[in-house]
């Protein structure tokens, strides 16, 4: 029964240190009904590094590193990114 117990709580925690690794991100729904009156750009991923979306060509947040423009699905992405590139780049 105590081991039960044990093994239970060390699962928990593993867990629960695997769910915070990637920041919880509210995504937009549709970028397509946005009207956007700036120029399609060639992004330098093609997802975005912290969700994973794949990136579009229309998207608003963008971040330069190392002279490459890279694109963010949201605010929130492009802020979690610049607090440290160089982990997100070399994935």
């Amino acid at each position: 029964m105590k081991s039960k117990i044990i093994l239970t709580a060390l699962l928990s925690v593993s867990l629960f240190a695997c769910g915070q690794e990637t920041p919880k991100v509210k995504h937009k729904k549709s970028t397509a009904s946005s009207k956007s009156t700036g120029s399609k750009v060639k992004f330098a991923n093609a997802e975005d590094p912290i969700c994973h979306m794949k990136t579009e060509d229309d998207m608003k947040d963008t971040a330069v590193y190392k002279n490459k423009t890279y694109g963010f699905c949201s605010s929130l992405c492009k802020d979690e990114f610049k607090k440290n590139p160089e982990k997100y780049v070399q994935k």
